[in-house]
């Protein structure tokens, strides 16, 4: 891995706000790619290959929920952890978010360090596999 080459976090948010609240917390830490639709996310992430996804669930057109659907269905990109941050945060919906391949589940409004922090931790597990990945191989 190079360590001087900053991990690239995709947003997928169709609410402004809190894309730039998100892309402010991060923006030291990683390179940030932004969304403002599903069908726009799924063109970045093939496109840009990003190590790590924050995914809202309620958005026009492609709910967050369709997105990692497709997201996991594609090889290129079944591999990125994707975290949903979303207002809609009755348990139902987090089982349906996890079970459809999310690695965690930030409620909104979030707070700047659980966010930062369940991102360098899912950049770390996903590191840690792709490592065990290549020695088993």
């Amino acid at each position: 891995m190079d360590d001087d080459k900053k991990k690239r976090v995709l947003i997928i948010d169709d609410e402004k706000m809190n894309i730039m609240a998100l892309a402010q917390f991060l923006n030291m830490q990683y390179e940030v790619l932004v969304s403002t639709s599903g069908e726009e996310g799924l063109k970045v992430a093939g496109e840009q290959s990003p190590d790590i996804i924050l995914l809202d669930v309620i958005m026009p057109g492609l709910t967050g929920f369709d997105v990692i659907e497709k997201l996991k269905m594609k090889e290129s990109t079944k591999h990125i952890p994707v975290i949903f941050i979303t207002g809609l945060a009755n348990e139902s919906n987090i089982e349906k978010g996890l079970r459809l391949g999310a690695v965690e589940y930030i409620s909104k409004p979030f707070e700047k360090a659980i966010v930062v922090k369940r991102v360098e931790t899912h950049l770390l597990l996903a590191e840690y596999k792709l490592k065990e990945q290549l020695a088993s191989s």
